[in-house]
């Protein structure tokens, strides 16, 4: 039997890219899954019918989760889907990379409001859809919450807000039998990465990057999704709190 055979879960930030790699892995794994987004309803729904027909469940449900009333249709349309929540995932993010003079309180505001109120707002509301049996958080944070890269000050920072915040929550969230981690993904390849001519366009930045990595490549959605899968299941059972750098190696 799938190990996430009759669990539900919502990714949010699914239409592409990791996001929808991990909707995409969960829903094999057995998953019914809410294939959450803000803007490309167009993508949310093909992830969803490449999740319906390969046998799986799914839902696309928009909604902006920097905004309170949007989380919380999005979690009524999934409950009322599926069921109680099982699996929560906190993909959704946004970047964008300057140097210091070019910073502004808008870009400041758009970053912080995705990738640190949004999961606060995720999470808060996901407290009354989950069943008494809990389940598992799964925060999508970065390795530049670490690695600090050049150009990169907001979003480094948010996510090591959201670092904090998994730190916290597996503490606060324990006694409802909720676990909460992080995967920090290093260097990978979607159509985020690649439009912006990041990741597989055999630039001379991505070429450094490999050069760097163990592993010697860049890493795919799928890396990522296997870890979040593992996560979602009992296997991870003893695991709350914890950052999870899959990076190929790359420190």
């Amino acid at each position: 039997m799938s190990k996430l055979h009759g669990r539900v879960a919502l990714v949010t930030g699914a239409s592409k890219g990791i996001g929808a790699g991990i909707a995409r892995e969960l829903a094999a794994a057995g998953a019914a899954v809410g294939v959450n987004y803000a803007t490309d309803q167009s993508g949310a729904v093909a992830v969803v019918g490449e999740i319906t027909q390969a046998g799986g469940r799914a839902v696309a449900v928009p909604g902006d989760v920097s905004r309170a009333a949007d989380v919380a249709r999005m979690l009524a349309e999934v409950t009322r889907a599926f069921g109680a929540l099982d699996v929560l995932v906190n993909n959704a993010g946004v970047y964008a990379a300057m140097p210091l003079e070019a910073v502004t309180e808008d870009e400041f505001h758009r970053e912080f409001d995705t990738n640190v109120l949004g999961p606060l707002l995720v999470v808060r509301e996901s407290l009354g859809h989950f069943g008494p049996a809990g389940g598992s958080v799964i925060n999508i944070g970065s390795g530049a919450s670490r690695m600090c890269p050049p150009g990169y000050s907001i979003y480094s920072a948010s996510k090591a807000a959201l670092d904090a915040i998994t730190g916290v929550l597996a503490k606060e969230l324990a006694p409802r039998h909720i676990r909460v981690n992080s995967v920090n993904p290093g260097a990978t390849l979607s159509e985020g990465t690649r439009a912006a001519g990041l990741y597989g366009v055999g630039s001379e930045f991505e070429q450094q990057l490999v050069a760097r990595t163990p592993l010697g490549r860049i890493g795919t959605p799928a890396d990522i999704a296997k870890v979040v899968a593992f996560l979602a299941s009992d296997d991870s059972g003893w695991l709350t709190g914890e950052i999870i750098l899959a990076s190929g190696g790359q420190r």
